[in-house]
């Protein structure tokens, strides 16, 4: 192999070095993103869950007086 291929493959290598180094920095920038989007994800169904049992607490057990769909509307 000649002197010129040797510096031609060199070249060629640390172009593709280049090149794999902007791809795992673009990669890690989604990466950083999806993350944080998961955060918040999680924050919110945290919140709605807390949401959902205080509205299951605060429900009327059955048996014990009437329900909305029991109660008759004023006009009857």
């Amino acid at each position: 192999m000649t002197h010129e291929q040797l510096l031609e493959q060199l070249y060629e290598l640390q172009s593709q070095f280049a090149f794999q180094e902007d791809l795992l920095s673009e990669l890690n920038a989604v990466v950083v993103r999806q993350q944080a989007q998961i955060d918040t994800l999680e924050r919110e169904l945290l919140l709605h869950r807390e949401r959902l049992l205080h509205i299951l607490e605060n429900l009327p057990e059955k048996g014990q007086g009437s329900t909305l769909t029991d109660e008759r509307p004023p006009h009857y």
